[in-house]
């Protein structure tokens, strides 16, 4: 069980628990989550979790890990403009780090090349590649204790030292 302070990933967003209240009229305890990013939002979560949608942030470690391992992590293959969008859907609503990180990679490059063929960019492109670094980066920045814009800068960093 969690309680009142701690973050957890509510589906792909990093939420913390404002608090824990128990509702006379049913008898449930819920915990009362505001996602980091938006902090007009109140979502009320029943602590049995029965649905699956809350679980724990990563460690520091695994957050480390996964840095290390993004150097190795390849972009999408075999897509196209047809079927891009569907794939980054369902790769962002029900993937994991690495496939954030396939998103992340293979949108910054459609963009490069379409930048450098003198084309505008791709907004579907722009689209997931900035969803899948808000949830990629929101979970790491906690995990590190860092600010979003630091751990992206530290993902950067680390990667040019490769």
């Amino acid at each position: 069980m969690f309680k009142e302070n701690d973050y957890v990933m509510y589906k792909k967003d990093v939420c913390k628990i404002k608090e824990i209240r128990h509702n006379n009229m049913n008898g449930i305890d819920y915990y009362i989550l505001i996602p980091i990013d938006d902090e007009t939002l109140i979502i009320d979560v029943p602590t049995d979790n029965r649905m699956g949608y809350l679980r724990n942030i990563i460690s520091k470690d695994e957050a480390e890990n996964i840095i290390k391992e993004i150097k190795n992590i390849e972009p999408l293959e075999n897509i196209n403009d047809k079927n891009i969008e569907n794939t980054y859907k369902n790769l962002i609503y029900n993937g994991t780090h690495k496939e954030l990180i396939q998103i992340i990679k293979t949108s910054y490059l459609r963009n490069e090349a379409r930048l450098n063929e003198k084309k505008k960019i791709s907004e579907k492109d722009t689209k997931y590649f900035d969803l899948a670094e808000k949830y990629l980066y929101n979970e790491l920045a906690i995990s590190l204790n860092k600010s979003f814009d630091e751990t992206k800068k530290y993902i950067i960093n680390s990667m040019s030292n490769c």
